[in-house]
């Protein structure tokens, strides 16, 4: 007797858990908004994190980092060297000129949103608001492979090759951060399996329709490598150059793509 060998999948969700996981996402959208609103000089990163707690309470769903293996924060916020993971705390205040890199999620009935973006606080560098752009720009080819019938590593290879576009365009190199990448997301915030944001195409399980993940690129203005602070959480670049993150919640579907997370405009 033959025995058949089964395809592995991206965990999918039904057209229904995908508009359930979008009411969440929306939630997290608005948070961001909220927090980037609040994001000016003189501000704590905690004052920042009670904004977008508010947000997320006030809709009826639930922070879901506060209390993630005691993480402390409804929100990361990660400055400047900071890559991702950071604690908001009452003695980091804001200043003009910084790069702030702000990580939500929340649950609603059941199912998770998590986004990310960066923004300046005020006037910022050239540099910073390319190195944030080119971090957009490298999630955005990561959504655009989310097609069914993409393998896992097509998607990483995507956010790869936007990476390198946006070098070839900004006339720079990046740091992809090493060992840091998206996830499977659905009843649970992190899920299998682990989206890698390089390497090369055509490995691992297949996308099929409602398959989601948390498609999030790291970039940096120099290395590669971080380092994990006392805290045991934040993530810094090992050099001190500045870093960016973008993410969002994205599922594949058969009209294309489709965001999660959108945040009201």
């Amino acid at each position: 007797m033959a025995f058949g060998r089964k395809r592995k999948v991206v965990p999918f969700r039904s057209a229904g858990e995908l508009d359930a996981m979008a009411a969440a996402g929306a939630v997290v959208g608005a948070a961001l908004v909220a927090v980037r609103a609040a994001a000016i000089p003189g501000v704590s990163t905690l004052e920042l994190d009670r904004v977008a707690e508010a947000v997320i309470r006030d809709a009826g769903a639930v922070p879901s980092f506060l209390g993630y293996h005691g993480f402390t924060g409804s929100i990361c916020s990660s400055v400047n060297d900071r890559v991702v993971h950071g604690i908001p705390s009452a003695d980091e205040l804001l200043v003009a000129g910084d790069l702030v890199s702000i990580d939500c999620g929340a649950v609603l009935d059941g199912w998770h949103g998590d986004s990310a973006w960066t923004f300046g606080v005020g006037d910022i560098i050239e540099a910073d608001a390319m190195l944030s752009e080119a971090t957009r720009l490298s999630m955005e080819a990561g959504i655009a492979a989310m097609l069914p019938g993409n393998r896992l590593t097509d998607v990483s290879h995507a956010i790869e090759s936007g990476t390198h576009a946006a070098e070839q365009a900004h006339g720079r190199t990046y740091g992809i951060v090493d060992g840091y990448g998206g996830h499977g997301i659905g009843r649970e915030m992190h899920m299998e399996p682990f989206l890698a944001n390089e390497g090369a195409p055509g490995k691992g399980p297949e996308l099929v329709v409602g398959s989601t993940l948390a498609i999030e690129p790291m970039l940096t203005l120099g290395t590669y490598d971080t380092d994990i602070l006392d805290d045991g959480w934040t993530v810094v670049t090992t050099d001190g150059s500045r870093s960016a993150h973008w993410e969002h919640t994205v599922a594949v579907t058969e009209d294309g793509p489709r965001i999660l997370t959108l945040r009201p405009s």
